[in-house]
């Protein structure tokens, strides 16, 4: 039987998740939680083999809670589970240790493969995300500006770019005000930028929103 564990802070998404999952017989669902504080403790636990992990928490990231999860050496494999297109988070949730990465638009059709095959010891990843890590791996891409900020810069940059105040961002990220302001300087350093205004737009010239 294989143990699953799903963290994502929308009940609706969670329900819809155990009744996919429901109809399989070797999967079963051991734990849930919308709570990214509690989720290294529910690990620890209920021993699942699997967690599928959302990215956007209020207050804690889900790549923090993955990189909580890789330093603390916890056996669990780990799906994310985001609403974040492959192109923005996969490859740095991949290198996080990740085991394979799911956008929630195509979830539904292969959630259950991906699964499995994790479980077995393999990686999930789509063709898409197969062609960005390899020419991350090769170089033929060439590092784009903001693929050189952090974690958290990235964050700060995405919650700006979405159209999100200060207080906003902080609030997510469980960040003070000045501290986001700080982040916010640095994106605008490495990223050659001067204003808000070019932070959106360089977002959508780069198609990191929608």
């Amino acid at each position: 039987m294989i143990k699953v564990m799903l963290a994502d802070d929308h009940l609706l998404l969670r329900e819809g998740i155990k009744r996919v999952l429901k109809s399989e017989g070797d999967i079963e669902v051991i734990a849930e939680t919308g709570d990214p504080f509690s989720v290294i403790n529910m690990i620890q636990k209920t021993n699942p083999d699997i967690l599928l992990l959302d990215l956007n928490f209020p207050g804690k990231s889900g790549m923090d809670v993955l990189k909580d999860i890789r330093s603390m050496k916890l056996d669990v494999k780990v799906l994310v589970l985001s609403m974040y297109p492959e192109e923005r988070f996969a490859v740095r949730s991949m290198k996080d240790g990740a085991s394979g990465y799911l956008t929630k638009e195509t979830a539904s059709d292969v959630l259950i493969t991906a699964i499995r095959k994790i479980y077995a010891g393999g990686k999930f990843i789509s063709s898409q995300l197969a062609e960005i890590l390899v020419n991350d791996l090769t170089g033929s891409n060439g590092k784009q500006k903001h693929e050189l900020l952090s974690d958290r810069e990235l964050q700060v940059f995405m919650g700006i770019a979405s159209g999100k105040s200060q207080t906003e961002i902080g609030a997510e990220l469980n960040l003070s005000a000045s501290t986001v302001n700080t982040y916010r300087t640095r994106v605008l350093e490495k990223l050659g930028l001067k204003t808000n205004a070019e932070i959106i737009y360089y977002a959508i010239q780069n198609k990191l929103v929608d």
